[in-house]
């Protein structure tokens, strides 16, 4: 996965990429970041980024100027570009757009943007497609970026070390299974008998069992595009009457 980062504040960016999966891929050549400092391409001594918006109001604009030449200049090396603004107005960021980002072989372009906004002649001169993490509002789009590439280049294979884990995971439609580990005891609460019993078919369905109980607790409305098994609706069908006693 080869991706540029533009944004005001590269040590954001940077010092996670220091750290664990993110940090392994990148040794292991699976991951390629270059940030960009947007200020390298303003046009003043004082590398000035923004601006009071026109027409008035509270806040300040990332200007149009410095970001579309720091997108020209990658486009010098690369002409085949994915850019994408991180933006509560983009669509809603999920696993399969993760699983599609992993296999992109194009050079992905993340804008991060800051403040109030960006001038919205960067939309217009760029075209990027736009994605959020969700319905709240961050300080800027580092903090998505980042989600968005750990969230994708895990899915690289080699990446993370258990392939199985990758497979098994949450958000692949249905919430995860609870996790357990030593010591079997802790403060009065003792792990399900089940996952010490050595019977793996017992383990697994109960899992299942969990998986689809959180799921129904939790995210329901996960379930409706989910292509359930006959073992699925059958463990539904038990969660139901038990949950409604």
């Amino acid at each position: 996965m080869r991706c540029d980062v533009l944004t005001l504040f590269p040590r954001m960016i940077s010092s996670a990429l220091d750290e664990s999966i993110l940090k392994r891929a990148r040794d292991k050549g699976l991951l390629d970041v270059r940030v960009t400092d947007i200020r390298d391409f303003t046009a003043n001594k004082r590398r000035t980024a923004d601006d009071s918006p026109y027409g008035g109001g509270a806040g300040m604009v990332l200007k149009a100027e410095p970001i579309v030449k720091a997108v020209d200049f990658i486009r010098e090396e690369e002409k085949d570009l994915r850019i994408i603004l991180l933006s509560p107005q983009g669509r809603r960021y999920d696993q399969t757009t993760a699983h599609e980002l992993s296999r992109e072989e194009r050079r992905i372009v993340f804008l991060c943007g800051h403040y109030e906004g960006i001038d919205e002649r960067v939309k217009i001169i760029l075209s990027p497609e736009e994605i959020s993490i969700g319905d709240y509002v961050l300080t800027g789009g580092e903090l998505a970026a980042l989600v968005v590439i750990d969230s994708a280049v895990r899915l690289i294979p080699g990446v993370v070390g258990d392939s199985s884990s990758i497979e098994e995971e949450s958000f692949n439609s249905i919430l995860d299974y609870p996790h357990y580990t030593r010591p079997s005891e802790f403060r009065g609460v003792q792990v399900p008998p089940v996952l010490v019993s050595g019977d793996h078919e017992n383990i697994r369905r109960w899992r299942r069992r969990q998986a689809l109980l959180n799921t129904v607790r939790k995210r329901p409305d996960l379930l409706s595009g989910e292509i359930l098994t006959e073992e699925d609706r059958e463990l539904l069908e038990e969660i139901k009457e038990e949950e409604s006693l």
